[in-house]
Parts: structure tokens; sequence; C-alpha cells
């Protein structure tokens, strides 16, 4: 079935009074949405421009043999702001520079003469000698910088660009990598981190991840995507992907006459517009998920709204079609077949899914889950863990979406001198629900779309709450965001805090959050509600968080989950 075009959104509205006409205008040819597969090839947009101009894969050639050499000041502004991020390079904020002039300064004023680097994690999968490698890159470039983020993988900060060429040579050396980290591009691929090891495991998705990776990731066929695009696949009961929230999800399932595969969604999404992914009710088997992922890409690549920026992610395009059209069309146009009919997966038997603690192998060995605390690592700290994780295991670790770590095949007699280990370096195996639940993007020390102060502002938190509320035993998430773009998942999260700048008593402008309340995912999947006129600044985040938990014990009924209880609660309750 030929597609049709996507129904026009941008046309002037008819005039609601004919009789009062203003005088006539000259006449404009409507240029659509940007679509390619409408022919709408001329770039709509700075950013649309750039990328025609040149290929983002292309500026790591100049990083090589000119930045590298000149120095910050010899870099092409296009290739600083916009490039560069296929190589996983972002300039990071200048020091300094408060969140209320975020959105007041231009790029080249907010902009430090240091890079984030994101090194790319496919599966969250690692061995001791490639985390021991982060860590020596950390400590020699990065001033000893490391973060694990919410996508499985790490951030070094203070990278000069002098330094970049070595950095990627050592990265390379041991299989790691940070192209397309970052950019118009697909995005690292998220896995299940048992994947191929946990007993309960539907069906191991490393393979597919494995292949999409070879065949695609670095490849011009989808260097030039309207933006980011996010993938995720895993056979794990525990939907330990956060598949809701993918532009593209693989989800483990059992097909009733063809056995274990998977479900496949499309068009999830946060940010300042968040959307669910919809499931398209098709099968994939697993030989087949990197041909389908491919031609869901195509149709994005294809058919995303190029035009305004924040309408080109993928989630945009399946609100306006809908799961039958964008099946057909994939179908029909990109893998010429259609799709077997499949069962939804069966809702998640538990509320955590970061495998967090100590958990029996379908081999008999186990694996270890540890917390830090929001991600925020180092790298010395990085190479004492490889080394306890080869010591005790067999050399394979893994990173999660939920800023932990997991050790790999750990035979039984090592378990609690692993776990020793790892509690001596403040690594909680068996952390409280506030270190366990709690996350925080990157937050003003680095990012330029900060307006507040997110990791030590979410350590601090945990540290408060776990002194008030000791005895707190229930599953909690706490999810500190530095902007409104959600990279920590603020919708969400039982309780997620977006930061802003709020008056405090005084009337005086201090950094604070907007509270969101009672979101989640896997169970019930929701976004979180907002109290009209609720805003905390940063300084009483600790009292209001203690007063919520403490009314949500009072008036929980038996079983009642968190983001239940806040879902029906008062106002009152929650202010």
């Amino acid at each position: 079935m030929a597609s049709t075009p996507a129904p026009d959104r941008s046309a002037p509205e008819p005039d609601a009074a004919p009789a009062r006409r203003p005088a006539a205008r000259k006449a404009t040819r409507h240029r659509g949405e940007g679509q390619w597969a409408m022919g709408h090839f001329t770039p709509l947009n700075a950013n649309e421009q750039s990328k025609k101009d040149d290929d983002g894969l292309n500026v790591r050639t100049r990083i090589e043999t000119v930045y590298a050499h000149r120095g910050f000041d010899s870099i092409d502004p296009a290739d600083l702001r916009g490039r560069m991020r296929w190589w996983g390079l972002y300039t990071q904020r200048r020091p300094g520079i408060d969140g209320g002039k975020t959105a007041i300064l231009e790029p080249e004023e907010l902009d430090d003469e240091y890079f984030m680097m994101r090194v790319r994690i496919d599966g969250g999968r690692l061995t001791t000698e490639q985390l021991r490698t982060v860590g020596e890159v950390s400590q020699a470039y990065a001033r000893g910088t490391a973060d694990i983020t919410d996508r499985q993988n790490i951030q070094l900060h203070w990278v000069r660009i002098e330094d970049v060429p070595a950095i990627w040579e050592r990265l390379e050396a041991v299989g790691l990598s940070t192209t397309e980290a970052c950019g118009d591009v697909p995005r690292v691929v998220i896995g299940s981190p048992v994947a191929g090891v946990a007993a309960d495991e539907i069906i191991d998705g490393t393979p597919a991840i494995e292949e999409i990776h070879r065949r695609y990731i670095g490849s011009r066929e989808f260097s030039n995507l309207p933006r980011k695009f996010k993938s995720a696949v895993s056979g794990s009961p525990l939907l330990d992907v956060v598949h809701e929230i993918n532009d593209v999800a693989f989800v483990g399932v059992v097909h009733p006459e063809h056995g274990p595969g998977f479900d496949l969604w499309v068009g999830g999404g946060l940010s300042t517009n968040p959307k669910f992914g919809v499931r398209l009710g098709a099968w994939v088997p697993l030989d087949e998920v990197p041909d389908v992922w491919a031609g869901v890409i195509s149709v994005f690549r294809d058919y995303g709204y190029r035009r305004l920026r924040n309408r080109a992610r993928l989630k945009f395009l399946i609100a306006d079609w809908g799961a039958e059209r964008f099946r057909q069309v994939l179908e029909d146009e990109y893998l010429k077949r259609p799709l077997l009919d499949g069962p939804a997966p069966e809702q998640p038997p538990g509320r955590w899914r970061d495998h967090v603690g100590v958990h029996r192998q379908r081999d008999g060995r186990f694996y270890v889950g540890f917390a830090p605390r929001v991600g925020r690592v180092d790298g010395a700290l990085l190479t004492k863990v490889a080394d306890l994780a080869e010591a005790h295991g067999s050399g394979r670790l893994r990173t999660t979406v939920e800023q932990k770590m997991l050790v790999l095949d750990v035979p039984e007699d090592q378990v609690d001198a692993l776990v020793t280990g790892l509690e001596a370096l403040d690594l909680r195996v068996t952390p409280s629900p506030f270190r366990r639940g709690t996350m925080a993007c990157t937050g003003i020390e680095f990012c330029k779309l900060a307006i507040v102060e997110t990791k030590e502002r979410g350590r601090s938190l945990i540290d408060e709450l776990e002194r008030r509320l000791p005895d707190f035993d229930e599953p909690l998430s706490i999810n500190v965001n530095g902007c409104p773009n959600a990279c920590a998942r603020i919708q969400t999260a039982d309780i997620g805090l977006k930061g802003q700048l709020v008056a405090d008593a005084d009337g005086n402008q201090v950094e604070g959050f907007q509270v969101h309340l009672g979101g989640a995912l896997g169970l019930d999947p929701s976004f979180g509600r907002k109290v009209r006129g609720l805003k905390v600044t940063s300084a009483e985040l600790p009292d209001y968080v203690e007063r919520v938990l403490r009314r949500f014990r009072e008036e929980r009924t038996e079983g009642e989950r968190f983001a239940q209880w806040a879902a029906r609660a008062s106002e009152e309750a929650l202010s």
C-alpha cells in the first residue's frame, strides 16, 4: 500500500473574519515538514544545512590532522557545536556561569575549552581490560572524572582537543569507541545487563545488538537522521531497558507457535513532550532483529520531520501516523514482507529492574550488582572495580540503565570476598532504597543546558534520607534533572525533580525544582503528576521529600506503591 503524505500542520489557519482580511501578502509555496520521502530535500534549518554541508563522520579526520595540533581556537564552529557530537564530543559548560544565564548567553559564551567525551558501551558489555582502560584514560586525560549514564555509557570530562586522538587510540585498542555516541545518529543500543546469564531470561538479545553495531554504527547509511535515535533490545522478563521510552525497542516474548522472540515497540521518548512507545503488534525472531531495526530507522530517516527541530523525533511521526500506518509503511516499503503478529510482554514480576544484589546465574555462578551514588564514580575507582572483577569473576562486567554496574560469573566461594571489596569502595551491593533508586543527570557542573546542580544534590539527598528515614524499605525512584530535557527520566520516576530557578521565602531567585510525582515504567506505566504551583528550593528538598514519604507511609493501603498513592493523594498531601 502506497504511503500518503503526513498532515500539513504548518499551513496558515483560515481567517476567522473574511470581511476584514488584511492586505494581500505575497504567496509562498509551503515546503512541508522536511521529509525526504516526500521530496523535501532542501534544508529547512541550520542543523539540516550543516549536515548537508558535510557528514558528521568526516570531522574525525579534521580532529586528528588539524584541531588536535592547532588547539581549541582552530575548531570550525560548525564542527565544534555540531559534527563533533558524531564522535561523542560536546563542549562542556564554562565554570562560574549560573543557571539564570543558560538560556541567555550565546553558545560561544557558554563553551569551555574542554569537552565531555561519551564512551559508547552497547548492551552495557565491558571486559575488565576495557574498564581498566577507561579508568586509566580518565586519570591521564580527564582529571579523574567518570560518570555511568542511564544509557549504559561512561562519560568523561575536562578532555582537551589535543588529547582526543590519543584517547581514541587507547579505547579502540581494547574494542571501545566513541563513534556516534552523540549526534543525529543511532546512539548506543542498550541491552539487558544480564543477557546470556540470567536464569529467567526469555531470549538473549546480544547477537542482535552485535550485528546492529557491526552493520550500521559508523555507516553513512544512517549518519544523517532528523535527530537522535535511541534503541533497546532485551529478553529479560524484568523489562530492564526502559523500552517504553526508546525510539525502537525489542522486548522479549514467547510466541505461542514460534517460541522466544521479540515484541516490537516504536516512538517512545521524553524531553519536553513525553510520549510512551507504542506496540506494533509484531513478533520478530532474533535473527531478523537487525533487519527490522534497519527498517524502522530508515522510516525515521526518510519520513521524519526535519523542518522544526523540536518535532524531529520519531515519536511525533508515530503520534501523527499511528501504529497501523507505521507498520504498513515499514512492511511495504522497507521490509518488503509482512511481519508476524505476536503477543505483548507480560508485566514484570517486581519493581526493581536494576539487578542490584547477588543473583544466581543459569550456570550456577552468580552476578553481583552494585550501586554507586547517582552514577558518579572516578577513574581510580573504575580500575579498582576492574581488579576486583578480575580477581573474583571471569573478567566480564555490565552497566545498567539505572546508573549501576554488575560483575558477572562469580563462583559461589568468591561472592563474599567480592561483596566485601565492593562495599569497602562504597559501592553498595545491598543499598538503601534511596541509594538504589536515585539517579541524576550531569547538571550545571558540566552541561550547557542545565539550570541547577544535580550530582552533588542527589548525593546529599541520599545521605539525608538515609539518616532521617533509616527504616524506609519501599522501592522508590528519585530522578534529579538539571533542566527540562529529562535526561534523568523525571516524568517516569516516583519523585521526579526538574531543575529550574524558583523564589525562596525572601523572594530571591535560587536553584530549585518543579516536582513530578507518581511516574512509573513497567508496572502501569504513567507520567508523573505535577501539583499546581509546587516548586521546591534545593535547600528545602530533603525536608520536602521526607514530608511526602512520611505521608505516603501514613496514608497508603496494603501493598500500595508510591506511584499509586501519589495518583490518588490530595494536593495538600503532596505539597
